[in-house]
């Protein structure tokens, strides 16, 4: 982005929301010191948002990913290295993929174009839709057995839980103002979830579908994305690390992986396959990645890609801190027609350092003629550039 001085805004605002974000699939081993990532592998490979994966089994991986402006079912096999689009569905999105217990098929929240969020099946190979619960708004849903979905839903302002039974078509809400982790803990009958309750400190909690019993099993201070290994070990993510936590044995979780790539950042969603050999993780891209999605998007004058890698509140500062504008509609006010003006408009890249979340440009811009250098500094936090400070 350029020191310039840009909407009519009826862009889909989730174009803007969703952060960047790749799929990546590991291999766990056992190491003298415990548990190992290895042979870490990008499968989504896609600009936008890609997440929410689940082990369709243990050579294929669901989840969802951007196409067209949208959010569609992906499917990833390990083995081909291919990857394959399940739904198609113009003017919606999927999301929380998982395979439905005994059956080939896969169930999805799905946002209709009506903004309201309901719970289908998916045939694996044509894609044939059809609604499972359709008066329940429903964000994140996990099976607990065939006949019944544990779903997180959107109730008023908060998330709440329910039992829903799909046979009965009954929907039994069973705690409020919950996180959106919920999963099967293995070897027993029982789901966890995330209760938010207390504002300072979240707790993950046990629920038993058939007696509505709940239990607390740790305090997760504020982290809410989770899962479970086979053997009963929790991992909860953080940052750039992943932690282990076994309620059997551990009084407090313990370090099970820490990320040195420049391209995992702020771990969220983690899945592990049926036999706790592998680990899908979700993480936000490199801030250069970002950086130079909106330098290429600029010297292209394509407006909408420039916008995409900003937040919708982005902060644009002359140094030291001298704020100049602040939002996505301004920032189109001020380039959209500079693009249209300035033809010969391009932005050569002299030096670029990346610390941590911040990105500093040294760059060599054309406009109108007129050759100049400017310094941008680029603040990134989940996912999206959040201000610029020109030097």
């Amino acid at each position: 982005m350029k020191n310039l001085t840009f909407l009519s805004f009826f862009i889909a605002m989730k174009l803007f929301c969703q952060t960047n974000t790749e799929v990546s699939v590991f291999d766990i081993i056992m190491t003298e010191k415990g548990y190992d990532l290895i042979n870490g592998k990008n499968i989504s490979n896609n600009a936008g948002y890609n997440s929410q994966p689940f082990f369709y089994d243990d050579n294929n991986i669901i989840f969802s990913s951007t196409r067209n402006k949208n959010t569609d079912i992906a499917i990833y096999n390990l083995e081909t290295e291919t990857k394959r689009f399940i739904s198609d569905t113009p003017n919606g999105g999927e999301y929380s993929p998982q395979r439905i217990p005994e059956s080939n098929d896969i169930s999805a929240v799905r946002l209709d174009d009506d903004d309201f969020q309901s719970f289908y099946s998916y045939d694996l190979n044509t894609g044939k839709n059809k609604k499972l619960i359709s008066n329940l708004r429903v964000a994140y849903p996990n099976w607990f057995d065939k006949n019944t979905v544990i779903a997180i839903s959107i109730i008023n302002d908060s998330l709440d839980l329910f039992i829903c039974d799909i046979k009965k078509k009954t929907n039994t809400s069973v705690a409020k103002n919950v996180g959106r982790s919920v999963h099967r803990i293995p070897n027993t009958n029982l789901m966890s979830f995330i209760s938010k309750e207390n504002k300072d400190s979240w707790l993950l909690k046990s629920l038993n579908p058939e007696t509505k019993e709940i239990k607390t099993i740790i305090s997760l201070k504020l982290q809410e994305d989770v899962t479970w290994l086979p053997n009963g070990t929790l991992l909860i993510s953080k940052g750039n690390d992943i932690y282990q936590f076994d309620p059997e044995k551990d009084k407090s979780p313990r370090l099970f992986f820490s990320s040195m790539d420049d391209n995992i950042n702020n771990i969220s969603r983690i899945a592990v396959n049926s036999d706790g050999t592998k680990l899908a993780l979700v993480a936000e891209v490199s801030p250069e990645y970002l950086a130079q999605e909106q330098l290429d998007a600029y010297n292209k004058r394509d407006i909408d890609a420039f916008l995409k890698p900003y937040a919708k509140d982005v902060k644009v500062y002359r140094y030291p801190n001298n704020l100049e504008y602040e939002g996505l509609e301004n920032m189109r006010n001020r380039y959209e027609g500079f693009f249209k003006n300035n033809p010969d408009v391009n932005c050569k890249l002299i030096n670029r350092i990346v610390n941590k979340n911040q990105v500093i440009d040294h760059e060599l811009v054309t406009a109108n003629g007129n050759i100049f250098k400017a310094v941008a500094i680029y603040t990134i936090e989940n996912g999206k550039i959040i201000s610029v400070t020109f030097m």
